[in-house]
């Protein structure tokens, strides 16, 4: 099953400071801006911001991908031992989302294509 990277998610302390790095220092379009998520129009893999928490520490960077098939992913993943500390799960967004670990402990996100 192919799987695209379609995020790359940078957590961050201050989301006006980040915003204004990536925009006016960098020079990237703000696709747009809201306290606790923000993305910029990078061609076919999105640059998003995302509030820091006790879990997920500023200047940590996340991989989201996405799979035509979230729960066929799931299952042939599992079955090639990958670890989901969070199995396939609704969203406040309203998608389906879950979160895997690869070799080196890194969270990696993966949800359906849409």
């Amino acid at each position: 099953m192919s799987a695209k990277l379609s995020y790359v998610i940078e957590f961050v302390s201050d989301m006006d400071r980040a915003v204004k790095f990536y925009r006016d220092t960098i020079g990237l379009p703000l696709k747009f801006q809201s306290p606790g998520w923000s993305e910029f129009v990078t061609g076919e893999t999105t640059l998003a911001l995302h509030h820091a928490s006790e879990t997920n520490a500023a200047g940590t960077i996340e991989m989201g991908f996405n799979v035509p098939d979230l729960a066929k992913f799931y299952e042939e993943m599992r079955a090639k031992g990958v670890n989901f500390p969070m199995p396939p799960k609704k969203q406040d967004f309203g998608g389906m989302l879950a979160q895997f670990e690869d070799t080196e402990g890194a969270h990696v996100s993966v949800g359906a294509q849409g």
